[in-house]
């Protein structure tokens, strides 16, 4: 069975690039959101293997949608995904429990490279 995957992004092309990538190397994409707030929900509803979070979106950014995913679930998967330059807030993320991170553009090698690691 393919591992269940949630992907979050406030924008539809990054999701797209995301799922096309996970899609390609076998893994199931169960659900999609553009905030953390739908996030926490959609986690809650799905209960995904893994989670691919943007740091910076609107309403709930990904390291608050991370803190409240782990509050329910402390055994939750997320890989955060980030822009350069966005160091502070990569840390900030790995320190409140995210295993890994992958930066923007993605290179599909990464993503799949961290998601497998992520996953065991």
């Amino acid at each position: 069975m393919s591992q269940k995957i949630l992907i979050v992004d406030d924008a539809a092309f990054m999701r797209m690039m995301i799922k096309e990538i996970l899609h390609k190397n076998g893994y199931t994409v169960v659900g999609e959101a553009q905030d953390g707030a739908q996030a926490v929900e959609k986690y809650k509803e799905l209960r995904p293997d893994l989670v691919t979070m943007d740091i910076t979106m609107p309403e709930m950014d990904g390291i608050h949608a991370l803190k409240e995913i782990r509050s329910f679930d402390p055994n939750a998967k997320i890989i955060m995904c980030s822009a350069m330059g966005q160091q502070a807030m990569v840390i900030d993320a790995i320190q409140a429990g995210a295993k890994d991170f992958i930066v923007k553009p993605f290179q599909a090698d990464r993503v799949i490279e961290a998601i497998k690691k992520t996953l065991g």
